[in-house]
């Protein structure tokens, strides 16, 4: 007589280590058997949060920032008065190197370390009083002044590398709609945005970026639009869910982050986050210290940092975001 063995459940992955936690993991909520650790595990969901860093050298809020968590820079600022400070963070301490030619606050920036961009932000006496023009780039040693912009602003988004960059938006004597194009050793003014404001939000390239938020304030309507660029022109998308101006950003345009500000209504320092996946926006882990005016850096919405700003008056704080899978181990007792 044959015998039959009847088998049943689902079969499930065997692997000699657990999966990549890092978001998005196609395995997100897939049981596997770890023979590592010798226990059923499975992914969990996404989960982010913000960490303690290095604390900035020099306090101070209206800095600007580039790069990403592990390799950024904070660049110029206020505490008083204009700084051209320029520090380097490499993912535990902020190292101070050489300073702007400028000193300036709420500049844009863009680029990495070794090879970075500042430009326009607000000037005082001697060199000026009100908004500037000024460009620099920086070579991972010292800046020198490049090609200026064509209109004077602060407060702008600004996206890219010292080859191809954006400024879009700020502050003239009133919030613009202004974008120009940098290509290396000039601006060009291309496709304006739909909505004028500064000290916005701005996250990905000079061809595929995304701008949100920003004012002003008295703005109700427009203090959450968010705009996506094509290279060409800027197309409205999903509104962020709490708007605000002076905010933190990072990422791209398709997975971005925005964090801290000033919101409205009803008004006040925010410690807000949010977490764009390419079509909406969704509230997650808020700061830990609600700041505005702080600089930014960070190449995805798992991955960021937020440097200095203001909770009153201007400090040094650092923080770090990480959005990952938590690894789930299963009770089978």
């Amino acid at each position: 007589m044959a015998t039959f063995k009847v088998t049943k459940g689902t079969p499930v992955a065997f692997r000699d280590s657990a999966y990549p936690t890092a978001y998005p993991s196609p395995q997100e909520g897939e049981l596997f058997y770890n023979s590592s650790s010798g226990a059923f595990q499975f992914l969990g969901v996404g989960a982010g949060a913000w960490a303690s860093g290095g604390n900035l050298n020099n306090a101070r809020e209206q800095l600007t920032g580039t790069g990403i968590q592990t390799a950024a820079l904070a660049i110029g600022g206020y505490d008083g008065s204009n700084r051209g400070y320029t520090e380097n963070y490499n993912g535990t301490a902020w190292t101070e190197v050489a300073d702007l030619n400028g000193a300036r606050r709420n500049s844009g920036s863009s680029g990495t370390t070794t090879a970075a961009l500042a430009f326009g932000g607000f000037t005082v006496p001697p060199a000026s009083n009100g908004p500037s023009k000024l460009n620099e780039q920086w070579d991972g040693s010292s800046w020198t002044e490049v090609g200026d912009l064509n209109t004077e602003r602060f407060g702008m988004g600004s996206v890219g590398t010292t080859t191809a960059s954006l400024a879009s938006g700020g502050i003239t004597t009133t919030q613009v709609a202004i974008n120009e194009s940098w290509n290396g050793s000039a601006w060009t003014e291309v496709g304006d945005l739909n909505t004028a404001r500064g000290s916005l939000g701005s996250m990905g390239t000079s061809t595929a970026g995304l701008i949100a938020g920003g004012g002003p304030a008295s703005a109700v309507s427009n203090e959450g639009v968010t705009e996506s660029w094509n290279g060409s022109s800027w197309t409205e998308v999903a509104d962020l869910n709490q708007g605000g101006d002076t905010i933190g950003s990072a990422g791209t345009q398709t997975s971005g982050l925005v964090f801290g500000g000033t919101i409205f209504p009803p008004g006040g320092i925010s410690a807000r986050t949010e977490f764009w996946d390419g079509s909406s926006w969704t509230e997650v882990s808020d700061l830990t210290t609600a700041r505005q005016y702080g600089a930014r850096a960070g190449a995805s919405n798992s991955s960021a940092l937020y440097a200095g700003g203001n909770t009153g008056s201007a400090v040094a704080t650092t923080e770090e975001w990480n959005f990952a899978h938590p690894v789930k181990t299963v009770d089978v007792s």
